[in-house]
């Protein structure tokens, strides 16, 4: 059997996105008058869904996160500088596609964030269909995110191939039943 659909990551997997959206939420919540510095949000929340990550840190009110998480929105195109394209994956996905295969980015992330930061980058017009976060209810580590592009597409796990950087991403991927690369930025 052959390898029909691509499904992947954006942030960490297909671009490095991680400073701009560290930036975008320190500034967001330096606003709240909170501070949060770069280094603990890489190493504590990056990856973690905007909900879960406001509320690790004390902010449990729906109307907090909603303000919070639509200024960080608002604020991450000010870095779009610092956000850089896994050019060897780009190029992988371009020839898979024009040989007939399918790709579709799968991202936890808010589907704002990953379409701005796809035009910014110039890859928007680039995949067959994207899935984020707010396409499912229940996020990485379970799999329905990728069954869901699976079912969409008409193919099997083993004719789909998943690219992942985190660890809540390889979860999801495995617990998909699909072949899967860890990328490494």
């Amino acid at each position: 059997m052959s390898i029909k659909l691509l499904l992947l990551d954006f942030d960490g997997t297909l671009a490095d996105t991680r400073r701009a959206n560290t930036l975008a939420y320190i500034s967001a919540l330096a606003e709240e008058g909170y501070a949060l510095d770069e280094r603990t949000y890489e190493e504590k929340y990056f990856g973690m869904r905007c909900p879960e990550f406001l509320a690790d840190i004390g902010f449990e009110s729906a109307e907090d996160i909603a303000r919070i998480r639509n200024r960080k929105i608002e604020l991450y195109p000010s870095y779009f500088d610092t956000v850089r394209l896994n050019r060897p994956l780009w190029d992988f996905v371009c020839d898979f596609r024009r040989n007939g295969g399918r790709a579709w980015v799968v991202s936890t992330g808010h589907a704002a964030n990953v379409r701005n930061a796809m035009r910014y980058l110039g890859i928007d017009g680039g995949f067959d269909g994207i899935m984020t976060g707010d396409g499912t209810e229940r996020p990485k580590p379970s799999p329905d995110c990728f069954l869901k592009v699976m079912e969409t597409e008409g193919v099997t796990p083993a004719e789909t191939l998943i690219f992942e950087d985190s660890e809540t991403g390889l979860e999801a991927a495995r617990r998909s039943g699909a072949p899967f690369i860890r990328i490494k930025l």
